[in-house]
């Protein structure tokens, strides 16, 4: 499986000179929790709700003002599009990630992947094999 079929593809994307409102105002329309953040064609920090939270809002900062260089996280653990699923979902719950880029070379990014994505097709993968096994223990 290619974890880009499960992504949201392409990565909604800010540069690090983009303010903090800005990045909203294009993850809002596209139903995302996180963009990247590119310079230069390469990926070097991510933003996400939760940076909007503790960074922003928590600290009382502008957002029209704030740049999104002052409050992205980084470094940014991205994922190949050929890792399994499940080893995707433990790298998230062991390092406390809930988005997560897809890339190659961890430069160029390819798509953004949410633990939801990760969940959803796990659960439906699991559901597959269940209803598979049961018409086959009922043909037995």
């Amino acid at each position: 499986m290619d974890l880009l079929s499960i992504a949201h593809v392409p990565a909604v994307q800010v540069t690090p000179e983009n303010t903090v409102l800005e990045a909203v105002e294009l993850s809002l329309p596209a139903r995302v929790g996180a963009v990247a953040v590119i310079e230069g064609g390469r990926l070097v920090g991510i933003f996400t709700e939760r940076d909007v939270m503790l960074k922003v809002v928590h600290q009382r900062l502008d957002p029209a003002t704030t740049r999104i260089r002052d409050v992205m996280s980084t470094p940014v653990t991205t994922v190949s599009p050929d890792v399994p699923a499940a080893q995707v979902l433990k790298t998230m719950l062991d390092r406390h990630i809930r988005h997560m880029p897809v890339s190659e070379d961890g430069k160029h990014v390819l798509g953004m992947l949410s633990i939801r994505n990760v969940l959803q097709y796990l659960v439906q993968d699991l559901s597959s094999s269940l209803h598979t096994m049961e018409a086959y223990v009922a043909a037995g």
